[in-house]
């Protein structure tokens, strides 16, 4: 069979709970509705480390952050990474990157990054570093020159996006990465007049503290645009090509009085996990495997039929999505997930560095000295009651966890020191800081967050 193309459609900050195909009964989301219906949802799908630029070198190259050395934003990829596009282009495959990168250290503007191989394998490049400027900004192709958009950026990502998949000489893996809808929380005007914050349905766990009703209106204006998107890029591509629609990280919007990010919860971790190809994926399938951003570049290439990196520590999901497991197994996953948050970023309330753990039944996570969450999924889904208190409980999770930490490599003694690029230091907001200032955020804005 000819190998597929494929397109990765990954908007930013985009939590699960926001789409009509998990459950709201608000946002309208028709096109990745349709995608799901038409595919596979995978409803346990995870950020190992819900914060940006972690999440994305997680993705890109199938390992955790504590070993491609991105334990923060506004790092460099090394360079030496193998990513998945670096793996795919030499199997030759087309590759091409649209939209907002993020792994290539600060500043994040003007966003230029040049050919060569902190591009890591894409060949085609419409890009910038960052800018959440969801309406007026400026990309790059091979040379310093900006070029503007000036209508929402989403839809001038899809432009370039329809346009690079015209070529149909070889096989391409393409991903769309669009700004919406993180904050920000400023939707396209015909979007936003779609909801009425009055009418929305918090969820039972949302707290004054972080967004209120007229924000998560303009976050769900920003979802349905970007939705919008997606059905222009599905309508392209043909049936030999497999489309993953997911996020880097969720956003709290409330919950649990909290904001953003970098947080245990279901609405920091949980993003999207929805994949389409008529030819190959059943339609109307639905798996409650654990899927999480390490296993995503090897089960790419699993599905190009492509042998995956030795360095890569996560799980080829595609027999699975295929259908080529024994019906009702998901022995290709792990029965849990594991989760990293390199120090406290008090910006968005993160208070120290985490560990966590998340079984189909429950969520732990903990600090180095102290056990901090724990929920049972099953009875209280909406984690409402935290049951760090029973000590057998925690012993066994904390088991779990452990046993995750030794099989990843992952310590809580690390140097992070030896892990980044240029010498240890972080640019922020017109400054580099060292490691330990950035992650403590003692001189650090909300401006630095993403």
């Amino acid at each position: 069979m000819k190998r597929p193309n494929i397109l990765f459609i990954l908007p930013d900050q985009l939590r699960a709970q926001a789409l009509g195909c998990m459950g709201n009964p608000d946002v309208h989301t028709p096109n990745v509705d349709r995608l799901a219906a038409e595919g596979l949802i995978l409803p346990n799908t995870f950020a190992n480390t819900p914060v940006c630029c972690p999440a994305r070198a997680n993705i890109l190259t199938g390992t955790y952050a504590h070993r491609n050395g991105m334990v923060a934003n506004d790092l460099r990829l090394r360079e030496a990474e193998t990513s998945v596009a670096d793996i795919l282009g030499r199997a030759g495959y087309r590759t091409g990157f649209i939209g907002k990168w993020h792994l290539d250290g600060g500043p994040r503007m003007p966003g230029y990054i040049p050919p060569g191989p902190r591009r890591h394998g894409f060949q085609y490049w419409a890009a910038n570093q960052c800018s959440h400027s969801h309406f007026n900004t400026q990309y790059f192709r091979d040379t310093p020159e900006p070029i503007p958009i000036h209508k929402f950026e989403a839809e001038a990502w899809t432009d370039l996006a329809l346009d690079f998949m015209k070529d149909h000489t070889r096989p391409y893996f393409l991903i769309v990465s669009m700004g919406p809808p993180h904050d920000p929380y400023k939707a396209p005007p015909e979007f936003a007049r779609m909801y009425d914050p009055a009418k929305l349905h918090m969820r039972p766990n949302w707290r004054p503290g972080g967004p209120g009703p007229k924000e998560i209106a303009q976050y769900y204006g920003n979802v349905t645009a970007v939705d919008a998107q997606v059905g222009r890029l599905v309508a392209a591509v043909d049936d030999n090509t497999i489309v993953l629609f997911s996020s880097d990280h969720g956003d709290m919007l409330g919950s649990q009085g909290q904001r953003l990010k970098r947080k245990p919860w279901e609405e920091s971790i949980r993003v999207p996990g929805v994949f389409r190809g008529p030819s190959r994926i059943q339609p109307g399938s639905r798996s409650d495997a654990m899927f999480t951003h390490v296993d995503f570049a090897p089960t790419f290439l699993g599905l190009c039929g492509v042998k995956a990196s030795a360095r890569m520590q996560g799980a080829d999901l595609s027999p699975l999505i295929l259908g080529r497991a024994p019906r009702g197994s998901s022995s290709a996953a792990p029965d849990s997930a594991f989760f990293q948050i390199f120090g406290p970023f008090e910006g968005d309330g993160t208070k120290d560095a985490w560990r966590g753990v998340r079984t189909h039944r429950y969520m732990y996570a903990r600090f180095e000295s102290q056990p901090w969450l724990l929920y049972d999924l099953e009875k209280d889904p909406d984690e409402m009651h935290n049951l760090v208190d029973d000590a057998a409980l925690v012993a066994e999770m904390d088991g779990r966890l452990a046993a995750w930490m030794k099989r990843t490599g992952d310590s809580w003694k690390f140097d992070w020191h030896e892990l980044v690029e240029d010498k240890g230091r972080l640019y922020n907001s017109g400054t580099y800081y060292s490691v330990d200032e950035y992650l403590r955020a003692d001189r650090l804005k909300p401006a630095a967050q993403d």
